[in-house]
């Protein structure tokens, strides 16, 4: 048998064999290491890893211990039956285990398996390479610097004031008027919109999203118990006139909406629609959640036209959304919200009573960066880089069929159509080591498509193109 196709890292926190253990752990879960299949001899799984004999024994006892392997005596190690060890633990052994189904949870899940980034077009992050490890390692330097009591106690509900401070200076780029006493420091944007989510809806009640949208947060909205409904999105925007007729019937409480870099079109608002959803808004009397996490990848209004709901409504109506862990790196969860003072108190209120604070640590990291001016040459340098690949990605993907919705000149994202079924062509992929990201997930329904969304970043593994061709002729 050949020995299964994963990532081993000599950087990664945790050693090799805790990475082999995860790594064959998994593919028996994903089934895609058959009961009773031959694991590689000792021998070529270390020389095809380039590990040592040792940690190879090390990491096949382990497994065996585990349940995931067995030992044949002359033999070697085999993928064991687990159906019979897993029925021991339920009182009806007639119900079988559910089959894995292709889902938001599945794709969460398989994003923080170890795989290169260069391995996962179907990704919402910038590889590793394409970030500045040193520029946030020098950030954590100086803090570890800094008196040690000021690390060891809790940091404050609305966050870290000197970054609050901060961002009251990047909002008035956008021409956002906040005072620090407007801005709510969170654990990413993930944590921003549960807030605000539990803040202003009640099970039962609607939440009107893009679609497509960011899958996310159709999960997080449904275990609130609300009902999540689909805008239509077109290239300068959510079709308007849809918005009111569903506005009309379902009377939303919030719209959370992308209006600059659109995930997953990388599409931005122009300035007669945001005029018009604003209008919608205050005729249907719903608040506008405006998700700006990829504020800094977009290049400016002489390349990308776009209109931002706050800058024209300036808070009133609506709450924006910001955070690094696009542009910066996804485990520095700083994140943030701004709003009118009234409702800032309120979500700091609600952040305090679940989660106390977030981390002041990470909050000043960010804000030695943001301060000392290192940020905005940064974010500069990625969108060179995305720049240097984008039409490239396109033609390619036009070469083997694969059609791009709407060319835009920025972003990170493709949102194209292949012709097939997307979600069968994941599943192929990923037992080929690749991770991709069908249609289906960026609605709310949820249904088959024939969309996907590609990651320009993360299409330099000829891999995936050869994988693309040939299941797609």
């Amino acid at each position: 048998m050949q020995t299964p196709m994963f990532y081993i890292s000599r950087d990664a926190g945790s050693s090799l064999v805790e990475q082999i253990v995860t790594a064959v752990a998994n593919r028996i879960d994903d089934k895609l290491l058959r009961t009773g299949a031959r694991m590689p001899s000792i021998r070529q799984f270390a020389d095809e890893q380039n590990v040592s004999r040792f940690t190879v024994v090390e990491a096949y006892d382990r497994l065996v211990a585990k349940g995931y392997l067995e030992s044949r005596r002359g033999a070697g190690f085999f993928v064991r039956e687990r159906a019979s060890m897993l029925s021991n633990a339920t009182t009806n052994p007639q119900i079988a285990a559910p089959a894995q189904q292709l889902d938001v949870v599945w794709l969460v899940r398989n994003m923080f398996r170890q795989l290169p980034p260069q391995k996962m077009p179907g990704s919402g992050v910038l590889p590793h390479d394409w970030l500045d490890g040193e520029l946030v390692a020098n950030g954590l330097r100086a803090i570890s610097r800094l008196n040690q009591n000021l690390l060891l106690h809790y940091g404050t509900p609305q966050g870290f004031l000197p970054l609050r401070q901060q961002l009251q200076l990047k909002l008035a780029e956008l021409e956002i008027a906040a005072s620090p006493e407007q801005i709510v420091m969170t654990s990413g944007v993930t944590q921003a919109l549960d807030l605000v989510a539990r803040e202003f809806t009640r099970p039962g009640d609607t939440i009107f999203v893009d679609d497509p949208a960011w899958f996310l947060m159709f999960g997080s909205f449904a275990i609130l118990g609300a009902k999540v409904v689909g805008i239509p999105r077109l290239q300068d925007g959510p079709d308007v006139a849809k918005l009111a007729e569903l506005a009309a019937i379902h009377k939303p409480k919030l719209y959370i909406i992308n209006s600059v870099m659109h995930n997953p079109t990388s599409t931005s608002l122009s300035a007669a629609k945001a005029f018009q959803v604003l209008k919608t808004a205050e005729q249907h009397d719903f608040m506008i959640v405006e998700d700006d996490i990829y504020c800094d990848m977009h290049p400016g209004a002489a390349v990308q036209p776009a209109t931002r709901i706050s800058a024209l409504d300036q808070l009133n109506r609506v709450i924006y959304l910001g955070g690094f862990s696009k542009t910066l790196a996804a485990n520095l969860r700083v994140g943030f919200i701004a709003t009118s003072p009234e409702i800032a108190l309120r979500l700091s209120d609600r952040k305090m009573l679940s989660t106390l604070t977030t981390t002041e640590i990470g909050e000043r990291v960010v804000y030695k960066i943001l301060s000392e001016g290192h940020y905005r040459k940064h974010v500069d340098r990625i969108r060179v880089k995305l720049d240097g690949v984008r039409d490239d990605i396109t033609k390619r993907l036009d070469n083997i069929g694969i059609k791009v919705d709407y060319r835009t000149p920025a972003g990170m994202f493709l949102w194209t159509e292949t012709g097939v079924d997307t979600n069968k062509l994941t599943e192929k992929a990923f037992e080929q080591g690749y991770l991709l990201t069908p249609g289906s997930l960026f609605s709310p329904h949820q249904m088959p498509s024939t969309k996907m969304r590609f990651n320009i970043a993360a299409m330099s593994d000829p891999g995936v193109w050869e994988f693309l061709k040939k299941e797609l002729k």
